[in-house]
């Protein structure tokens, strides 16, 4: 019995712990005016926002990627139009939607401690003021709207902006992010994009000059590259990249050293630069075949020699001068 009354008076001083724990709180808080009643009231409420606020971001996210998979055609030699224009869309949504939605919930937290409605007209009143300041913010916003309205270019794409030129990899309402062929991110502000040279955007083009030599038959050279490009066109490796037949225009120019004829290649969005390295290759590889000359650049020097002598003892002269 007595054991027993000595483990209760050791456990008294334990279960007046969150009793006194509780009223040193509550001394804390009421040092600012408030009472753990209500701290916990609003606790459970910033929670809640938070929970919403994770939750609003993961649906922002899903609705992203349902975006970018519901385009999906599934042919990963090429992204069509509707494909780019998923990318930038989904990068978008992510963006802007996560700016709003986090602002929002900073707001929220904020309004469950203080009055956040003359903090917001204040913040208006310092928007505007700053918006002066940085017209060349709202100038990058403004025409980042208007490029993702018209649609002039979209992630994927492959444009010459503001002397840059390279694959779009980002954009957002400010910034267009473009990935040169030397692998150089390059970040050119919306503001200064005045004109915009799409090379992806409809269909390509890809441009073959051909040299043959000046003792060509330049009939024959013709028909073997109109044969080579019939053969490219009907190739089903190739068939799909390109937009049309390969159209072999004739002659473009009469060269120092070569006979240029000119092939124009077709091609969807993208795939040029593919089908002119391809079909360059073909050709050499044929005219090599058929014993026909692709002329270097040289020089004929011709020796002209007035007076006694042969042309050996010119050159011997001229070479001793």
């Amino acid at each position: 019995m007595r054991a027993g009354c000595n483990f209760a008076l050791m456990l008294s001083p334990l279960a007046a712990l969150p009793l006194d724990l509780t009223a040193r709180v509550n001394a804390f808080l009421n040092m600012f005016g408030t009472e753990l009643a209500e701290v916990r009231v609003h606790g459970v409420r910033v929670a809640i926002i938070l929970l919403l606020a994770v939750g609003g971001w993961q649906l922002i996210r899903l609705i992203a990627r349902r975006i970018v998979a519901h385009s999906d055609d599934h042919d990963d030699t090429r992204m069509t139009m509707t494909e780019k224009r998923a990318h930038t869309v989904s990068q978008l949504l992510r963006s802007v939607g996560g700016v709003i939605l986090g602002a929002l919930t900073i707001i929220m937290v904020l309004n469950e401690f203080i009055n956040v409605a003359p903090l917001l007209g204040a913040s208006a009143i310092l928007g505007l003021a700053i918006s002066f300041g940085a017209q060349s913010l709202v100038k990058d916003w403004i025409s980042g709207f208007f490029i993702l309205t018209e649609n002039q270019f979209a992630v994927g794409d492959v444009i010459d902006v503001g002397g840059k030129s390279g694959a779009v990899e980002r954009m957002t309402l400010r910034v267009v992010m473009l990935r040169d062929l030397d692998g150089t991110l390059h970040i050119v502000p919306n503001g200064q994009i005045a004109v915009v040279s799409n090379r992806t955007r409809g269909w390509s083009r890809a441009v073959v000059d051909v040299g043959v030599a000046y003792d060509t038959d330049v009939d024959r050279a013709l028909e073997i590259l109109r044969d080579e490009a019939r053969r490219f066109g009907d190739d089903t490796t190739w068939i799909g990249r390109l937009d049309g037949a390969p159209d072999v225009m004739g002659i473009q120019s009469l060269g120092d050293n070569a006979i240029v004829i000119r092939v124009l290649l077709r091609t969807q969005p993208g795939s040029q630069w593919e089908a002119g390295r391809e079909f360059r290759l073909r050709v050499k590889r044929r005219l090599d075949a058929e014993g026909i000359e692709i002329p270097f650049p040289q020089r004929t020097v011709h020796v002209r020699h007035h007076g006694p002598g042969t042309i050996d003892d010119a050159v011997a002269a001229a070479g001793g001068a």
